[in-house]
């Protein structure tokens, strides 16, 4: 039977949390709907919960994001409750495999290394370690481990990188470059000569390079399409506003003059910088 004396406790903590999933998958008086759900069903959920709470940290909107971040650890919850159920760990082991990695891959600061260090050489010991890791799960191939879930810009971002540690890299960012022109031109072509398959081809490989461009230049290529997505998002909102105040929509423009607006809009936002 559920304690339900834990689960109305206003400060119960994570025990309350985890009394609650028990409740809604017991399998006489839970929910149907959590009862049901399996790892594959639940993560999706678990993605999208991950990224509100990169959104609520974009936007800065600190007073979602204690919200957010439970949102994201009962996705925790409820898989960990899934695999006890199961007879595979349960969330206490979660948090001791954890904290285990922690220690380990911090021997600066829970071992007996020195911590002066420079970031760059403890970047470097911190790759050794999670190579060793890797080696430890019979992962040989210098791309395994890899999550194939893993947003498609991401996953290709973090691929390069495990290749460029093995030397298979272009030496300067010019060469990247270079790649993207000739890239750009085969899509170009590929428009007219190629079918639908062999466009999206070619654009996948001008994406590609695109993520080899951003780890050359240190930036993260999904932190800067979501910035991206954000100013597109302002400045549309501030076109639409100032057609609105003409009392138009803008299917009542036409791109000229919404281009024109653009341009404003950009304008005012540096003016504010």
């Amino acid at each position: 039977m559920a304690d339900e004396t834990l689960i109305h406790a206003p400060d119960g903590g994570i025990p309350r949390l985890r009394a609650i999933m028990r409740a809604l998958r017991d399998p006489e008086h839970g929910c149907p709907w959590d009862i049901e759900q399996t790892f594959a069903s639940i993560a999706p959920y678990t993605i999208e919960e991950a990224y509100e709470v990169a959104d609520a940290i974009e936007r800065q909107a600190w007073d979602e994001l204690k919200g957010e971040l439970g949102d994201l650890l009962f996705q925790s919850v409820f898989h960990a409750q899934m695999a006890e159920e199961a007879g595979l760990f349960d969330l206490d082991a979660v948090a001791d495999t954890m904290s285990d990695k922690m220690v380990a891959r911090h021997p600066h600061v829970f071992g007996s290394e020195s911590r002066d260090k420079s970031a760059e050489q403890q970047t470097r010991d911190w790759e050794a370690i999670k190579a060793a890791e890797r080696a430890a799960k019979a992962e040989k191939g210098t791309l395994d481990g890899v999550a194939v879930g893993l947003p498609a810009l991401l996953r290709a971002h973090k691929l390069q990188k495990r290749a460029a540690r093995v030397g298979f890299d272009w030496p300067s960012t010019d060469e990247v470059l270079d790649k993207i022109v000739e890239e750009a031109g085969e899509l170009a072509e590929a428009r007219t000569e190629l079918t639908q398959a062999e466009v999206e081809e070619e654009f996948g490989d001008l994406m590609f390079v695109m993520a080899n461009l951003a780890r050359h230049m240190g930036v993260e290529p999904e932190a800067a399409l979501r910035a991206a997505n954000t100013k597109f998002t302002r400045r549309f909102e501030a076109v639409e506003a100032a057609l609105a105040a003409q009392g138009k929509r803008p299917e009542d423009s036409d791109l000229a003059e919404m281009d024109a607006l653009w341009d404003a809009a950009k304008r005012a936002e540096r003016a504010t910088k």
